[in-house]
This record gives C-alpha cells, sequence and structure tokens, in this order.
C-alpha cells in the first residue's frame, strides 16, 4: 500500500445525510428493514429516499443503503451460485471495533476483493462492511470509480486507512497490487512482493489486530497466459490480458471461470502491545510484512493440497 494524495470529497446528484466518522465506532450506519416488509414496499421506499435526499453517506461517501439493497445481491449470486464460496475463520474477524484484513491478490480481475466483501458481509454475526483500499485506477474509471466510493472503498493511502481503523472500521487491503493481480497463469499462488509495509505501519499506528486472508480458487477464473503490453500502455493499463477465450471470443471470454473458492481467515496478529515509539521503525515494519506474507502463502499452499478439483474443491 503506498501512500498517495488523500481522496477527494463526494459529490451527489442528491443532498444527502453526510454522518462524520467519529473515534471508535464499530461501523458504518446500516438500515434495515422490518422483518415483515415486503419487496414491492422496500422498493418504494428505497426510490423515496434517493428522490428526496433521505439517505445517509459518510465523509468517504459510503452508501449503506445503496451497498445493501442494489449492489449486494447481484454480487451474492455470483459468490453462492457461481464461485460457491467457501469462508473459514470468520471467527477470527472481531465483532466490533478496527481490523486490517489483509489478503492475497489474484485472477487478471479484482473479483476477489468483492467477494472477500460479500464473505465478510454475509457470513460474519455482525453483518460488518469490509472497507476496501483500491488502485487510483478504479477511481478514475467512470461508473466504476463511483460505484467503488457508494460500497465504501478508498484510496490506498497511508492518512485514509489510519482513519478508517482509528474510527473501528474493518479495513480489506491487497499488498501485492497488480503485481498479484495480473502474473502469469504460470506463477499462480505465488505471492509477490508485498510493497513497503504502509499497510502494517497503519496498523501499528492505530494498533488494530491484522489478519491475514488466504483466497483459493480466483488464481483460476482468467488464465492468463499472455500479456499485450502495446495495448496496455495505448490504454493506461497495466497490462491487457489474454486468456484461452479472451480476447479470442470477444464479451463471451469474460465470462469468469466457474471455480470453486475457499476464502480464510487467519489467525489475528496483535499490534496494540508495541511500543509507540517503534510504530516507525523499518525493520519491526519488514518483520511484521515478512510475517503475515508467509501466513498467507502457507495458508494457501495447504488448502491446494487439500483441494481435489479446481471447479469442485
Amino acid at each position: 500500500m503506498n501512500p498517495e494524495p488523500r481522496s477527494r470529497p463526494v459529490t451527489t446528484s442528491v443532498e444527502a445525510r453526510v454522518i462524520p466518522l467519529r473515534p471508535r465506532v464499530a461501523k458504518a450506519p446500516e438500515v434495515e428493514l422490518p422483518a415483515e416488509a415486503d419487496p414491492v414496499s422496500s422498493a418504494v421506499t428505497f426510490l423515496r429516499n434517493r428522490l428526496t435526499g433521505e439517505y445517509a453517506v459518510d465523509e468517504f461517501g459510503f452508501d449503506p443503503e445503496l451497498t445493501e439493497k442494489v449492489l449486494l445481491p447481484p454480487l451474492r449470486l455470483l459468490y453462492e451460485k457461481w464461485f460457491r464460496v467457501s469462508v473459514t475463520g470468520i471467527d477470527n474477524v472481531p465483532k466490533d471495533g478496527g481490523a486490517l484484513i489483509v489478503c492475497n491478490h489474484s485472477g487478471t480481475l479484482p473479483l476477489d476483493a468483492v467477494m472477500t466483501a460479500v464473505a465478510v458481509h454475509d457470513e460474519h454475526p455482525a453483518r460488518r462492511h469490509l472497507r476496501m483500499l483500491g488502485a487510483d485506477l478504479l477511481f478514475r474509471t467512470p461508473l466504476l470509480g463511483t460505484l467503488a466510493r457508494k460500497t465504501g472503498q478508498t484510496l490506498a493511502c497511508a492518512a485514509d486507512a489510519e482513519r478508517l481503523l482509528s474510527s473501528g472500521e474493518l479495513v480489506g487491503v491487497w499488498p501485492e497490487g497488480f503485481k498479484g493481480i495480473g502474473k502469469p497463469f504460470s506463477a499462480r499462488y505465488k505471492l509477490q512482493r508485498f510493497g513497503r509495509g504502509g499497510f502494517v505501519s497503519a496498523a501499528l499506528r492505530t494498533g488494530v489486530p491484522i489478519i491475514p486472508c488466504a483466497i483459493v480458487g480466483a488464481e483460476e477464473i482468467y488464465p492468463k497466459i499472455a500479456d499485450l503490453k502495446p495495448l496496455a500502455r495505448l490504454l493506461g493499463l497495466p497490462y491487457f490480458p489474454v486468456t484461452p477465450f479472451f480476447p479470442l471470443l470477444g464479451p463471451l471470454g469474460a465470462i469468469p471461470l466457474p471455480t470453486k473458492w475457499t476464502i480464510e481467515f487467519g489467525a489475528p496478529i496483535a499490534t496494540d502491545s508495541v511500543d509507540p515509539d517503534d510504530v516507525d521503525d523499518p525493520m519491526l515494519i519488514f518483520s511484521l510484512t515478512d510475517q503475515i506474507r508467509e501466513s498467507i502463502q502457507q495458508s494457501l499452499y495447504r488448502r491446494l493440497a487439500e483441494r481435489e478439483s479446481v471447479f469442485k474443491g
């Protein structure tokens, strides 16, 4: 996670209420419907709130009502029916307070990140939202950048990460970045370098636990066999992938393969006992970064050894 300039305030076409982040708030406000509410009345209420501005967003642009009512349902179908995600270790994610979830990254497109967010929300008893840190390319992309803001994502910069963590939020980071997500199929499940440890520094400064997370199954959804670098440079992309089906089959080649996924949340690594004078110690940051990376790599190897099939798990 490399430091970037602070994210810009988000503007909406309707005057929504902005909820400032307060220290040690368990999570962003959630909008719950009564159990007896029917889908039609729920939809009418949602549309009325959109038109009148009677909905809440925080200073990063996170819109919990839009996320839960509109964006999560289609992702949940992908999670449950297509990738058939199995989750272990969800009890390692705290019920409240800040924590940093650190994951391996793969798959050519960052579907592993959104599936992890669905796992945290749907499998955790507290139904927590994962506030993901993303690359600036995401926020420069029309529509995707807006949707990312609405679901609570922000730039992968130290200032925003620390503010979210100190406010009691769950923050997700994929420190391999484009090196991980864009690696060739021949390098699958081999973790790339974890940057300069910015995510560890943010956790140390806020005293929150770090939770290693291993994702198996995402590597095979788009097997990358080549990279058209001239075309990538022309389009301003970090890579332009060639898979067995894309671009040969056009839009059909963009359909991910229905691999069976496993997401494992490992044992938390405590940071609250570190002396405040040592939080900027480069050797401590390097040691913790290496410990987290090794923990995720060993979990991946173990899960792969237990897996019988890419598509059956």
